[in-house]
């Protein structure tokens, strides 16, 4: 067990970045979580620009922001989620209130996806004293920026957030259906869901920005609405009998935060079959793998012709991700022993 640590934390107070915080306070952390975007102008037009240009233009409000926030305050580690509004002059302002500064990062900063993203994660990174990625391919291209210490783990879901609920018949009126993609659209998920369609797939689809696939005319009848979080993201998982897991190929992913989260809420995981998934999981029996849509297709068929199957392969992941340690508690601990304190 850690010793109590006061913590200051950065980044976006939702999602999956206060499932981390909170997961430090389970750990019995005091933990003081400011969201950086609040250091700057609120106009939309600063994101926009962080996007395609990159955070570093605006180190001096950020700078400012910190002082002013920080002003006379201490911790035992400044832990920054993302990071791409920090420059190393951010960092080691940083550290005149924190003598130990990590970063976590689960998205692609050094991949072509993003583009310019994150430009001031990339000036950062020779400041922190640890880096945690999600990929291995982060490792190497963080050594060529002068990264001094960089691990990599694997993504987590929470210990409290994904776990399986109690499901009332309220909760399957609404939530209950056969197969369920719930994500984001990006352009090779709509070729791949008008396929599974077209294989006879009982689909459905959940998640924003759907309408600009160019099969939309073919799977607006399959959407059944936008992004959900918290109670429903959970119930709408544990509510389908089979939930696909797609890659972001852009981000280099070979397994993606769904990877966790779908066997931790006690569903089954139908995914893309990749090194890091048939590492993660025993095909067959622990979730099952695809390499294109006639094979996923003819997985989904079986599994829903076959209920006390489907509920064993649901089990088995459920048991291995447990087992594997793959949760939030679990990877913190994780990197506060690499930098000494646990």
């Amino acid at each position: 067990m850690s010793q109590s640590l006061n913590i200051l934390y950065f980044g976006p107070i939702s999602g999956t970045c206060l499932d981390r915080a909170n997961a430090y306070r389970r750990l019995g952390h005091t933990v003081h979580h400011i969201d950086p975007r609040t250091l700057l102008p609120s106009t939309v037009w600063v994101d926009r620009i962080m996007w395609r240009a990159g955070g570093h233009w605006f180190a001096p409000w950020v700078l400012a922001g910190l002082r002013q926030s920080l002003q006379g305050r201490h911790f035992d580690l400044c832990h920054v989620d993302s990071g791409e509004w920090f420059t190393a002059s951010a960092v080691e302002l940083l550290r005149a209130h924190a003598p130990i500064v990590i970063n976590y990062n689960v998205d692609d900063p050094t991949g072509p996806r993003d583009r310019q993203r994150f430009a001031a994660y990339w000036r950062g990174a020779k400041a922190y004293d640890l880096l945690a990625v999600v990929r291995e391919d982060n490792l190497p291209e963080l050594a060529a920026l002068g990264a001094r210490h960089c691990v990599r783990v694997h993504r987590s879901a929470d210990e409290v957030t994904h776990a399986p609920r109690a499901l009332t018949p309220e909760d399957h009126a609404r939530w209950d259906c056969d197969v369920l993609f719930l994500g984001t659209w990006m352009p090779e998920r709509g070729p791949f869901l008008l396929a599974l369609i077209r294989l006879g797939v009982p689909l459905t689809i959940q998640g924003s920005n759907w309408q600009k696939a160019p099969e939309w005319p073919e799977l607006r009848t399959h959407w059944r609405g936008d992004a959900i979080g918290g109670d429903d993201y959970a119930k709408a998982i544990q509510c389908a009998r089979v939930n696909l897991g797609l890659l972001s190929k852009g981000n280099r992913d070979l397994h993606t935060t769904r990877s966790l989260e779908i066997p931790s809420l006690g569903a089954l995981f139908c995914a893309e079959r990749t090194v890091e998934h048939s590492a993660m999981y025993e095909d067959g029996l622990e979730a099952v793998l695809w390499s294109d849509a006639s094979e996923c297709a003819a997985w989904c068929h079986t599994l829903l012709a076959d209920e006390p199957r489907r509920h064993a392969i649901a089990q088995n992941g459920h048991a291995r991700y447990l087992r594997d340690g793959n949760q939030n508690q679990v990877v913190l601990q994780s990197l506060l022993r690499e930098v000494g304190l646990a």
